[in-house]
């Protein structure tokens, strides 16, 4: 770990922050972009919206999210991850009036209850293990307004034989259980356990990749 980054049992990926730019667009194959539009597409944003990232890596898509907010109406994007170095190439790259990038693991979050309109995560959560998947949910959801959107795009069950290959592979090639428990299908019934709705599937890409939408209830305490 990183002598900056805060304490976290998940997998940080400090060592990958210098490449991770280079990297990312091999791994989707070229299609980030259109990946990307496909989550913002679901936040159905408007200018004064606050959005939290959850293991933003080098901002990419927060900044993405961050350029369609408005300054003077309050928007703001903040991107939080654990690992230092992947937050200090995201400032150097992305920060904007609108968007932001602070350290911070998604399962310990220090902003006070539905503060945020949406919260988005893309290709974190195969990072961490179902203790810390279920808390990260939780915080998700106590920093969520009440009717406020969770987008979430991520491992999944595979759906392809490509995607078997691919998924499983990495499982056993990284030994990283915790893409084991991504694949068994954990995700949408940890949401629902968090206190969210019945998430929604509404794509899958390379045929192991899950885009779900889901919300938190109107009228739910703050």
């Amino acid at each position: 770990m990183h002598p900056d980054s805060v304490p976290t049992r998940g997998r940080t990926l400090d060592h990958a922050a210098p490449v991770y730019d280079i990297c990312e667009p091999v791994v989707m194959m070229g299609r980030q972009a259109g990946y990307n539009r496909q989550i913002i597409a679901l936040l159905s944003l408007q200018k004064q919206h606050r959005v939290l990232d959850l293991g933003c890596g080098t901002g990419a898509l927060t900044r993405a999210i961050g350029d369609r907010l408005g300054d003077a109406a309050g928007g703001m994007a903040l991107g939080i991850d654990a690992a230092a170095a992947m937050i200090r190439v995201a400032i150097k790259k992305r920060e904007s009036a609108t968007c932001r990038f602070e350290v911070v693991a998604a399962e310990s979050l220090p902003y006070e209850a539905a503060s945020f309109d949406a919260v988005v995560s893309s290709l974190f959560f195969h990072h961490v293990d179902l203790d810390l998947k279920e808390c990260a949910l939780r915080e998700a959801f106590r920093v969520l307004r009440p009717g406020g959107l969770l987008i979430v795009a991520d491992m999944h069950t595979p759906s392809t034989l490509m995607g078997k290959l691919i998924s499983y592979g990495a499982r056993w090639f990284l030994m990283q259980p915790e893409i084991g428990e991504n694949i068994s299908g954990v995700l949408p019934e940890l949401m629902c356990k968090a206190g969210f709705e019945q998430p929604r599937l509404h794509a899958m890409f390379f045929g192991y990749i899950a885009l779900f939408a889901t919300r938190k209830p109107q009228g739910t305490p703050s």
